[in-house]
């Protein structure tokens, strides 16, 4: 389902955030400069994410006329 939706980049995404997440909270205990400006890169990762996740939802095409049918 994610390959033929083509989500593998929202997947990635997801997976680099949590990365990124996990990395500011190691950073935040080790009191390491810079943390923030990791916890933001994280943040932007799941933003893009979620806008990744919403795109086969927003340019659906109908595959009929009565659009009981929908292609993604």
């Amino acid at each position: 389902m994610i390959k033929h939706l083509k989500l593998t980049k929202a997947i990635v995404a997801i997976a680099l955030g949590i990365v990124a997440l996990i990395a500011a909270k190691v950073m935040e205990d080790s009191k390491i400069d810079g943390n923030q400006v990791v916890l933001a890169i994280s943040g932007v990762l799941f933003i893009a994410a979620a806008l990744i996740f919403l795109c086969p939802i927003i340019f659906a095409k109908k595959a009929d006329k009565d659009g009981k049918k929908v292609e993604l």
